[in-house]
C-alpha cells in the first residue's frame, strides 16, 4: 500500500461525509482537476484503503430499530468450531459487526432487530446452530453517537513505525 498524501486524506474526509459528491467538485476543493482526482481516487480504491462505497440506512426506517450488543463466551478453541462459528454469523442477516475480542469476552456481536421478540428468534437459533458456554445480551437504549467516518490523523506515514519502536523499547 502506497503512503498517503494531503491530498489523498482530503479526498477521504469528502468521502466519508459523502461519497456521491462528484469528481469534479472534489477536485475543486481540494485544489486538483478531475482527472488527477479521479485517479487518486482509483489508486486509493486498488490500494483497498477504500473498501466499498455504501448507502447507509435508517435503522428505524426499515423496521430494524433496536440495537442489542452480544457478547459470547466458549471453551471451543479449535480450528473447526472456529470455521463453524464463522460459517453461522455470516448466515445471520441481523449480525452486522462481529469481533473476536481479548479479555473475559471471547467474540462481540452488534445484532440488529425489529424488538425483543424478533432478538429471542435470533437468540435461539444461534443457540440451535453453535455451542456457546455464555451470551449475555445489552440492549441499547439510546445511540449517542454514530459514525462510519473513521479519524485520518493517524494516517501518518510514521506511525507503524513509532509502534514499532515503542514496543522495542
Amino acid at each position: 500500500m502506497s503512503t498517503l498524501d494531503e491530498m489523498d486524506l482530503k479526498i477521504l474526509r469528502i468521502l466519508q461525509e459523502d461519497c456521491t459528491v462528484p469528481v469534479a467538485d472534489i477536485g475543486k476543493r481540494i485544489g486538483l482537476s478531475t482527472t488527477p482526482c479521479w485517479r487518486r481516487i482509483q489508486k486509493l480504491e486498488e490500494d483497498g484503503v477504500i473498501k466499498k462505497r455504501v448507502a447507509l440506512l435508517d435503522a428505524n426506517a426499515i423496521n430494524a430499530g433496536v440495537t442489542v450488543f452480544v457478547a459470547i463466551i466458549t471453551n471451543q478453541h479449535t480450528k473447526d468450531w472456529l470455521e463453524r462459528f464463522h460459517g453461522a454469523m455470516a448466515d445471520f442477516p441481523e449480525v452486522v459487526e462481529f469481533y473476536r475480542m481479548s479479555g473475559q469476552v471471547d467474540y462481540m456481536l452488534r445484532v440488529v432487530v425489529p424488538d425483543i421478540g424478533a432478538y429471542d428468534q435470533f437468540y435461539k437459533k444461534l443457540i440451535a446452530r453453535i455451542e456457546l458456554s455464555d451470551v449475555s445480551s445489552s440492549f441499547a437504549m439510546e445511540q449517542i453517537k454514530f459514525t462510519t467516518a473513521l479519524p485520518l490523523e493517524f494516517a501518518d506515514k510514521d506511525v507503524p513505525k513509532k509502534r514499532a519502536k515503542a514496543v522495542v523499547k
